[in-house]
């Protein structure tokens, strides 16, 4: 008889939702475990410059993800495929590989614009 039994990394994984703004894009970031401290990175998105990243991240290490951003596969593979600095599905990127590798909790980060009736 087969065994059914699969790895935490084909169960589980660490998914979320950038609605980038005005630009109307919406991306959902899955980063799944490979290893003790490898990650996968998968991109689905309305955005061209943003799902062109799909596949440069498939396996990166905690270090090249989350160190300084001179020299981190992620930012190296943003700044080749995206032209606006602003976007913030990097930083949603990064928030599931630091929850997927278990170093933070999950939790909504927020930009919110303040009305000037509400100042």
């Amino acid at each position: 008889m087969r065994s059914i039994a699969r790895t935490r990394a084909e169960v589980m994984s660490t998914r979320l939702i950038v609605n980038a703004g005005i630009c109307g894009f919406t991306t959902t970031v899955e980063v799944a475990k490979t290893a003790k401290r490898r990650v996968k990175v998968v991109l689905d998105s309305d955005c061209e410059a943003v799902a062109g990243m799909n596949g440069e991240l498939e396996d990166v290490g905690w270090l090249e993800a989350l160190g300084p951003p001179t020299g981190s596969a992620v930012w190296d593979c943003v700044c080749q495929h995206l032209k606006h600095p602003c976007c913030p599905v990097p930083i949603g990127i990064l928030k599931a590989v630091e929850v997927e590798l278990d170093l933070a909790l999950p939790k909504d980060v927020v930009i919110h614009f303040e009305d000037k009736d509400e100042l």
